[in-house]
């Protein structure tokens, strides 16, 4: 059987225990150079991930991974035995380790050559290990088989029989809860294959690779090194327990000395299981296409007066409704997926620009819609490059203007009804306006005589495409890359972007996001015959329009709407139609993106419904108003107005 057949589950699990790794190194550096972490936690779940990695890139057959994640290993073990201290030095060979390993995986899955940085790497650890050899002892007791974190104590119930044959005997059992059972036997068998022969497996290996066993099987192994065989079997992954088994006791004893690695964890019931996001994503097309489906057929339930059908089309557009909340949720993902590289990231960054940053990350499990967190985790990263190369300052710059010599990043999410807001924040010098002024004048952005400009002004010249305020280009900044990308990106999510600065003080960037890409719900507004959507998720009321409640100020129509007073807007004239002329009451929809609000005036307001988003290929030179389009029940295409372009 090829191997190559689990590389993408390989590959799947490699990522996570990299990822766990980043965050462990970032955990350890920052106790500090000199501290002693021989015993700690992030030094354990380092050694951890990259022993798992070490074990299934050799199952698999990786050797460049297998010999790095080895070296790497080793490095651990001195740290976490106390013989090989903790330094600079050593945490960014550490990080670029990380950093080559994860390009090793990613070269080794798809059948690449491993990365030259690779013998590089590995020369450097065994540098590292010859410089220590003379004070390095193996403190591990006799007797003990290494990690034990994922066994549990002996169960005495085998539902597989003993393969008949010479060599010894092993019993497998697997967690309860373990995700493609045969995948992992597969893969338990071939990890054994590099202490000895296999001469006999049971079930067959057939029967493993369909999943027609339980949770256990048995594999006769022929070795001169049953511990090399049974540590190989236990560290293979998801296997709760081996026992080697003595046949001339009573067929299924224990061996006392391997025993002593056993504890007892508690067993689970399965409760996840992978599919891939394809699937995922054609139940979502589908189940969109069903909702304009149900649309139409409420709607012709409604003209022909049927009472039957008019509950039985009641009755599936409620299972319609449940089957899409069920399909939702099924691709909602916490933001820290995608959210948990940044610390990485963040460091990488600060070091090199010389800066100290401390950074937090609040809000992990807020849940978006998978298509949704995929887009926005361009625009974040763009926003933090920012905020450290031109936001925070250099420990001396801050500690001279009366700020701590480390600086505070912030990126925190959090559900705002219907949306998820995103904010990254600093405490930085702020966006300093005269420079923003003085750059837009040098590109011809500003109209010659003007002095003065408004806080949205200034923000709007730096979401300008290709507009910086760096002298220079650097990797990080300079070539007018990030505040126009995220803002377009932003808008075509159907979201928002608002700034806030303050000079001297820092700056805040926060982004509004619907939950998901594809189906929203939306207020339907008409004038004349035109049908027009706007997503409610920016609506916050709707009244009708009075004559008193009209106003000019300095020669623009605002809104009076209780105390606030509001910009208007006339959606006739934003899309070129005439005024209406006749008597009927005008409604007004009261709209709000970030911290800016404004009224706009439509001709009547239809009905609230959910739709299903489409793509929106605009016109050459047409109106920059639309975020997409849809398909009403009645079968009529509408526009959905882009909220965050009007305001």
């Amino acid at each position: 059987m090829d191997s190559s057949q689990y590389a993408e589950l390989f590959l799947t699990e490699s990522r996570e225990h990299v990822s766990a790794m980043n965050h462990a190194l970032l955990a350890l550096e920052r106790a500090g150079d000199g501290a002693d972490v021989s015993g700690s936690d992030s030094v354990s779940a380092i050694f951890r991930a990259v022993h798992t990695v070490k074990g299934m890139s050799a199952t698999m057959g990786y050797t460049a991974v297998a010999e790095l994640s080895h070296e790497l290993e080793s490095a651990l073990d001195r740290v976490r035995r106390g013989t090989l201290g903790v330094n600079a030095q050593l945490m960014d060979l550490l990080f670029r380790s990380a950093d080559v390993l994860e390009a090793a995986i990613e070269d080794a899955v798809q059948g690449r050559d491993a990365p030259p940085e690779v013998a590089a790497i590995v020369a450097a650890l065994r540098r590292l290990d010859a410089a220590t050899a003379a004070t390095a002892a193996d403190a591990r007791p006799s007797g003990v088989m290494g990690f034990a974190d994922d066994v549990v104590a002996p169960v005495a119930t085998w539902s597989a029989e003993l393969p008949a044959g010479e060599g010894i005997a092993y019993r497998v059992r697997l967690h309860p809860d373990t995700a493609l059972r045969g995948v992992r036997a597969y893969l338990a068998v071939e990890a054994v294959k590099r202490a000895g022969e296999v001469v006999g497996v049971s079930p067959s290996l057939e029967t493993l690779q369909a999943e027609q066993f339980g949770n256990d099987f048995a594999v006769r192994v022929r070795t001169d090194d049953p511990a090399a065989a049974f540590d190989a079997l236990r560290r293979a992954g998801d296997v709760a327990e081996v026992v080697q088994v003595h046949e001339e006791a009573s067929g299924d004893a224990l061996d006392p000395m391997l025993s002593t690695a056993e504890l007892p964890v508690p067993a689970r019931a399965q409760q996840h299981v992978r599919i891939d996001l394809r699937r995922l994503d054609a139940l979502m097309n589908l189940i969109g296409e069903l909702v304009i489906t149900r649309g139409r057929l409420t709607q012709l339930a409604a003209a022909s007066q049927d009472r039957a059908l008019g509950e039985a089309v009641a009755q599936a557009s409620r299972l319609v409704g449940d089957l899409q909340d069920e399909i939702m949720q099924s691709r909602m993902v916490p933001v820290g997926q995608v959210f948990d590289r940044f610390p990485r990231l963040v460091r990488d960054v600060a070091r090199s620009l010389g800066k100290q940053v401390r950074f937090d990350v609040r809000g992990k499990d807020i849940e978006l819609d998978r298509s949704m967190l995929d887009e926005i985790g361009d625009p974040v990263m763009h926003l933090l490059r920012n905020a450290l190369d031109h936001g925070i300052e250099t420990p001396e710059r801050r500690t001279a203007a009366g700020k701590q010599p480390e600086g505070r990043l912030t990126l925190d999410t959090l559900r705002d009804r219907s949306a998820v807001v995103i904010r990254v924040e600093d405490d930085g010098r702020g966006i300093d306006r005269d420079r923003v002024i003085r750059k837009a004048r040098e590109r011809g952005l500003i109209e010659p005589g003007r002095t003065e400009l408004t806080d949205d002004e200034v923000v709007r010249l730096i979401t300008q495409a290709g507009f910086s305020t760096a002298d220079q280009v650097t990797d990080i900044s300079g070539r007018g890359v990030g505040m126009d990308v995220v803002v377009a990106r932003l808008r075509a999510l159907g979201g928002s972007v608002d700034v806030r600065s303050v000079p001297g003080g820092g700056t805040s960037v926060t982004m509004r996001l619907p939950l998901t890409l594809a189906i929203q719900r939306a207020l339907i507004a008409r004038i004349g015959d035109e049908v027009y959507a706007l997503p409610l998720t920016h609506v916050t009321e709707t009244v009708e329009l009075s004559a008193d409640a009209l106003q000019t100020v300095k020669g623009r129509e605002v809104l009076v709407l209780r105390d606030d007073v509001l910009p208007l807007l006339r959606l006739r004239d934003l899309v070129g139609l005439p005024r209406a002329t006749q008597a009927e009451p005008e409604q007004v929809v009261v709209l709000e993106t970030a911290e800016r609000r404004a009224a706009l005036i439509v001709d009547d307001l239809t009905t609230q419904q959910e739709i299903v988003v489409k793509q929106y290929d605009a016109v050459r030179g047409g109106l920059n108003l639309f975020g997409g389009a849809t398909i009403l029940g009645d079968g009529a295409p509408a526009l959905i107005l882009d909220v965050s372009s009007l305001l």
